[in-house]
């Protein structure tokens, strides 16, 4: 069974316990701290606030916009997922993600959303993996954390997969 979320825009009184830095694939150095939270937009990099049923923040899903060809249709979003250490590991993760793909196919037209997660980090990708994602390979040296580069796992869902599913 999957937990019960609920995806909101971020407000300024989410800042502070949205700061990451509690997790070994959380140190990527120093960053400016987010000072006002920006206005959530499907058509631009975004986030939402993750909640649970209750209104508890549990975290923040994001995304950014990759390009795979001339053409806008060969644009997708790469999603990603930072979550509060106290709401790890109860289905928050892969629900959040589901609904965020869910809205993304609901309100445009991309074929494709893709995530991407360090190679040892295993709770992520069960997540993925369990929302719908699909394992494609691996990225090598593709993220800077913790002083050095690092593999990642590609995964992607497709609309026609997600809309059978």
């Amino acid at each position: 069974m999957s937990m019960e979320i609920v995806l909101r825009p971020v407000v300024a009184e989410d800042l502070p316990l949205l700061a990451g830095g509690d997790s070994p694939y959380d140190d990527f150095g120093p960053r400016a701290p987010r000072t006002q939270p920006q206005p959530p937009s499907l058509r631009e990099a975004g986030g939402l606030a993750v909640c649970d049923a209750d209104g508890l923040l549990l975290g923040d899903v994001s995304w950014i916009w990759m390009q795979w060809g001339p053409t806008p249709e060969s644009r997708n979003p790469m999603i990603g997922i930072w979550l509060r250490p106290e709401a790890r590991g109860r289905g928050a993760g892969t629900a959040a993600q589901r609904a965020l793909v869910d809205l993304i196919f609901r309100h445009t037209t991309v074929n494709r959303v893709e995530a991407s997660t360090d190679v040892e980090n295993r709770a992520e990708q069960r997540a993925l993996e369990k929302a719908g994602f699909t394992r494609e390979g691996t990225t090598r040296g593709a993220q800077w954390r913790d002083g050095a580069y690092h593999d990642c796992y590609s995964y992607s869902v497709l609309r026609a997969e997600w809309t059978a599913g």
